[in-house]
């Protein structure tokens, strides 16, 4: 019990003077005082015990303390509480403002999603099914324990305070919130000369701020350094690398988003939306778009060589385009990109299909583009490639990123801490990958995804963008497809092969997220596989604990309790499901979110590249905007673009979101290594792991100097780091921590 005025830290409790040795209490909690929490607080001994082989005398009190951390599902939470209980996502919309700012709820059978860490808050007085807001600089509850430390809040805030001055300066010069780049010099001043003194009002900002003349020299000092950007990595090698095909292509299998490219399986592709509301299902393009550009061969021989692959963006994007297009400055079309690969293993893309809702029968709502023949031809090519980088950052913004590592991840998360002690071993053994990720998840619900939230005013989608992702959770997401080899499978970028290592054989041999991903999938496994069967001898054993049973079944039944009749859910029977499960949740903690996630202001820092969202369609001959375009082609392109604002903007953002912070924990590494538990051959195993993960290291950074391996290694590409397990702290665009922490 503390019985301090304030709550203090416990670290660990290690007793001294036993027989056998000192007896570790890993604790790793905030206590409060006993004036706001009076109840004692419980903590147990390093030594992992399965439910039903828990000490009689410790039985009541393992028992006591989940009841304690489930709370009884009522009440407002306060931060200092230590509650973990589930919600639906119906407080990203602020009615009480403005209904403009009103947003449907999300998680219940018209738009399913995951469930988030319930807070208890008041309804809003102008929707009572919506939750009230809090905003920043206020803190949203999520339990005590799980709140970021002082260096990972230091590292937030910082990113923050750059993200709260490119605020204040629409309010300066209003002028520029429409203004656009003139040219890419334009844009590489953001580098050089920054922000503020690139618009010429730097002094101008200081003399707004109501604070003595001493601080806001200080401030002006400092802020050269806050609102000037690093360059880059994608300009860091050859500046003009992101105009060309190959760069392009390259991005699908080893930039920021390598987890959507899939095989063409059928030419034409065919759409599985609905044809009386959508149109016609099959796709526009044809062999005679592709089959100058298939190296001699038909489409039919390329198809059976597995030679055409696709990013297919069509089925996301066709049901919101009609909303979308109708937003202010905000223009989009469902895409499909069809790739050929070549004799050297790397992929050209052949053909761009772009399709708008279909009105009426004598509409044009599909156009096929294919690479250019001349001077005009080369800059439609280049706005086809805009749009096509456009629907892909918002599908990995909004999809792979923030949905399947994210969100998904939570409801795994909420029901460890309220179904498994922790001493369970299980719960020892997935507590390193849980770690910030609710803290996280409510910032993100803050300020990121919410009403009028940087994602909406960011990317292409808008308000719909959650909804996107709803749609995307209810027809395509699948637990058992969410592992590495399971999904490399399913896009038909492998096919199963028991002669090769991993038992699978690439199509795409030089698939750099996929060589090194199989690498740490490989040890994950291994790992979890020897932790498992130290404790569960047999399926019985897995079975007959209590405990782990409760976890899975309320992290399907109510976590993802929307998709909970799916017949696809792995079943928890066997040694074998359990390695299976676990596999998969410390994959997509570690690697499969450091993949997705730290590459963000490398590769889309230089907007160009990867322009979050456009702001015009491609004009044809009969538009009126032709003759713009062709005047003037670069004009046209940068009007197509973010503005000045929206770039800026959106830079401060994925600058934060690809920092790692100073007391980020690596994958190998944990918390009191050698006391994180008391079972010593455990120990042993985890440094047998923390080894292996460093083989890795060497073995990616082998491939990277390879020029054998051309989608990581030439003059001028960028090795694929995203996936070396270690990180020194700020943007590296490498380094796999243990869990989704920013």
């Amino acid at each position: 019990m503390n019985k301090h005025q304030k709550e203090f830290f416990l670290e660990c409790i290690t007793i001294e003077g036993f027989a056998l040795g000192p007896v570790h209490f890993p604790c790793n909690s905030w206590v409060q005082s006993q004036n706001d929490h009076p109840e004692k607080r419980i903590f147990f001994t390093n030594q992992p015990f399965l439910p039903n082989e828990t000490p009689d005398g410790l039985r009541k009190l393992r028992e006591t303390e989940l009841k304690n951390l489930r709370g009884n599902g009522s009440g407002v939470r306060k931060l200092s509480d230590r509650i973990y209980d589930f919600d639906v996502y119906n407080d990203l919309g602020n009615p009480d403002k403005s209904s403009e700012l009103s947003r449907p709820k999300l998680g219940g059978k018209e738009r399913p999603y995951p469930r988030r860490c319930r807070t208890g808050r008041q309804p809003t007085d102008t929707d009572k099914k919506a939750e009230s807001r809090v905003e920043k600089p206020l803190p949203m509850y999520v339990p005590r324990d799980e709140q970021f430390e002082e260096t990972k809040q230091d590292t937030f805030a910082a990113g923050r305070l750059k993200a709260v001055l490119h605020h204040l300066v629409p309010s300066l010069k209003a002028s520029i919130l429409a203004e656009d780049f003139a040219d890419f010099g334009e844009i590489d001043g953001l580098y050089k000369e920054g922000l503020l003194l690139k618009l010429g009002f730097e002094d101008e900002i200081f003399n707004k701020f109501p604070l003595p003349k001493g601080i806001v020299n200080t401030l002006q000092e400092s802020s050269k350094g806050l609102l000037k950007y690093d360059t880059p990595k994608i300009l860091s090698k050859d500046k003009n690398a992101w105009l060309r095909d190959d760069e392009f292509a390259r991005q699908a299998i080893a930039g920021i988003n390598p987890v959507n490219i899939e095989r063409v399986k059928t030419f034409p592709p065919v759409s599985n939306l609905d044809p009386e509301i959508y149109g016609p299902q099959h796709s526009a393009l044809t062999s005679d778009h592709i089959i100058g550009h298939l190296d001699g061969l038909s489409v039919q021989r390329a198809l059976e060589e597995n030679r055409l692959f696709m990013l297919d963006y069509h089925d996301i994007f066709l049901p919101f385009l009609d909303r979308i297009n109708a937003l202010d400055g905000r223009k989009a079309y469902a895409t499909r990109t069809v790739f050929f690969l070549t004799r050297l293993g790397t992929l050209k893309p052949v053909a761009i299909e772009l399709s708008l809702p279909t009105h009426g029968p004598n509409h044009r709502s599909k156009r096929v583009v294919t690479p250019p023949v001349d001077a005009t031809s080369n800059w439609v090519w280049q706005l086809a490639k805009a749009h096509v980088s456009s629907n892909d950052a918002g599908v990995h913004q909004l999809v792979n990123h923030w949905l399947r590592t994210h969100a998904c991840l939570e409801p795994f998360i909420i029901a460890a801490h309220r179904q498994l002690s922790a001493m369970h071993p299980i719960f020892k053994l997935l507590d390193p990958h849980m770690r910030y990720t609710l803290e996280i998840n409510a910032l993100a619900r803050q300020s990121l995804i919410s009403a009028d939230g940087v994602i909406e005013g960011g990317f292409t989608a808008g308000q719909y963008g959650l909804e996107m992702s709803s749609a995307a959770y209810k027809s395509s997401w699948r637990f058992d497809m969410e592992g590495l080899p399971a999904d490399l499978i399913r896009r038909g970028m492998a096919v199963p092969d028991p002669t090769q290592p991993h038992g699978l054989k690439l199509l795409v041999e030089d698939y750099p997220y996929a060589n090194d991903g199989l690498l740490i999938w490989s040890a994950i496994q291994t790992w979890v596989r020897t932790y498992v069967e130290r404790y569960y001898p047999n399926s019985n054993s897995i079975q007959a604990d209590s405990e782990l049973q409760s976890w899975y079944s309320e992290s399907i039944n109510v976590g993802h309790a929307d998709l909970r009749e799916a017949e696809w859910w792995p079943k928890l029977d066997t040694v074998d499901d359990l390695v299976s499960i676990l596999t998969t949740l410390v994959w997509l903690a570690s690697a499969q979110h450091a993949a997705l996630n730290f590459g963000q202001y490398p590769y889309g820092g230089y907007v160009p590249n990867r322009p979050p969202l456009m702001r015009r369609l491609i004009p044809d001959e009969s538009d009126p905007e032709y003759a713009s375009f062709i005047s003037d082609p670069e004009k046209f392109y940068f009007s197509s673009m973010p503005s000045l604002l929206q770039t800026s903007k959106f830079m401060a953002v994925v600058d934060t979101l690809s920092t790692h912070s100073p007391d980020e924990e690596y994958i190998g590494e944990r918390q009191q290594p050698s006391t994180w538990t008391g079972d010593a051959e455990i120990v042993d195993a985890f440094y047998g792991f923390a080894a292996e993960i460093g083989r890795i290291e060497k073995e990616i950074e082998k491939r990277n100097s390879d020029p054998n391996r051309r989608n990581r290694c030439g003059a001028g590409v960028l090795p694929y780091e995203l996936l070396v397990p270690s990180s020194e702290p700020g943007v590296t665009c490498r380094g796999v921590p243990n869990s989704v922490s920013i």
